[in-house]
């Protein structure tokens, strides 16, 4: 392959790599700066058992961490609202961060993420359809709903982007996606619009938000996000290969194919339980990997639970935001997380050197 024909598809140049080379950050610094990210992240879960659209005195929120009295209303709405929303923004933030990361570093392009190539739509089509046609009302029913979801979703976008001679590039694969995320949520939407009831309780999968989950349905899919956790960070030294060509990894030792196997299976699981706890929140999975590379450098090693932490507090302050600027009402926090994410998006797209990672 000739070097024009490497430029063209991205690969760094010499310069590129020496550039990328300095970015790296020695293993001390990088670990203080993830404990440094996990205080962070600790604040923020404070945060937002703090704040809300109404007032709730401090003392009534520790207490009702620590020791509720569901007879006061403070400590209720703490034990009963926020404590199970903080709880969702910290698993399906960690979900959607590492299946972003994974997307884009398995397909090496930077605009890969669960919500903009429609695989949360997917899932969010499945489960509604599980919901109000086959009447399941258990997350362990419908969560494998998610799964089969997200993974047929997947294979759409990646089958119609793959068209043509060019095969699957990024923009062919963004627009993909973005035409079958229209066309799932359409399906959602007539869906709901069928059953008014059906529409007022599940209404959340449209748009995403972290106020429709009880702690039983937490407790049923955190399994789910654990195991797709533990498969994502176990993949950073393989990302590491594949990020230098599939030629290359396949010099180093490494099985592509099953990779990509594993990648697949990672990212479904991350996808399809994250929708069944906050339905398709768009852009945490596109926006926090590449924040995560800015500390990092390119090391999937570090990238991954970067973005496993980073997420959650991104998708945590965006609900805070939610919460207070439409007082006493709230924004849903999918409204914000894509009116933040959109200027990533734009500027990686309009950044033509980044078309493969």
């Amino acid at each position: 392959m000739s070097g024009s024909t490497l430029l063209a598809k991205g690969e760094e140049t010499p310069a590129d790599g020496g550039r990328e080379a300095r970015r790296k950050r020695s293993r001390p610094v990088l670990a203080l700066g993830l404990l440094a990210a996990l205080a962070v992240l600790f604040l923020t879960a404070v945060a937002s058992l703090a704040i809300g659209s109404g007032d709730v005195p401090f003392r009534d929120v520790v207490d009702g961490v620590l020791d509720p009295d569901v007879s006061v209303k403070g400590q209720l709405i703490v034990q009963e609202v926020r404590i199970p929303r903080t709880v969702a923004g910290l698993l399906a933030g960690a979900a959607l961060g590492l299946a972003g990361t994974v997307m884009q570093g398995v397909a090496r392009n930077p605009l890969a993420d669960p919500q903009l190539l429609g695989i949360n739509a997917g899932a969010s089509v499945a489960v509604v359809c599980s919901i109000t046609l086959l009447g399941f009302t258990v997350a362990t029913q419908f969560i494998w709903f998610g799964f089969l979801g997200a993974l047929l979703a997947a294979l759409l976008v990646y089958g119609v982007g793959s068209l043509g001679r060019e095969g699957a590039t990024p923009v062919k694969l963004a627009l993909a996606g973005a035409a079958t995320a229209a066309v799932l949520t359409s399906v959602t939407s007539a869906i709901l619009l069928q059953d008014r009831g059906s529409y007022d309780q599940f209404r959340f999968w449209q748009l995403g938000a972290l106020t429709a989950r009880s702690s039983e349905v937490l407790w049923q899919v955190s399994p789910f996000i654990l195991v797709g956790t533990v498969l994502a960070l176990a993949l950073g030294p393989q990302l590491n290969a594949l990020s230098l060509g599939d030629d290359l990894a396949r010099g180093l030792g490494q099985r592509v194919g099953a990779i990509r196997m594993v990648s697949a299976l990672a990212v479904v699981i991350l996808c399809g339980a994250a929708t069944v706890v906050a339905g398709p929140i768009g852009f945490v999975g596109l926006a926090v990997p590449h924040a995560a590379r800015l500390i990092t450098g390119p090391d999937y090693r570090w990238v991954l639970p970067y973005s496993m932490v980073l997420a959650p507090v991104m998708l945590l302050v965006a609900d805070i935001v939610g919460r207070v600027i439409a007082r006493p009402g709230e924004v849903q926090v999918g409204v914000i997380t894509a009116a933040i994410g959109c200027i990533p998006f734009i500027w990686l797209v309009r950044r033509r050197k980044l078309v493969e990672l």
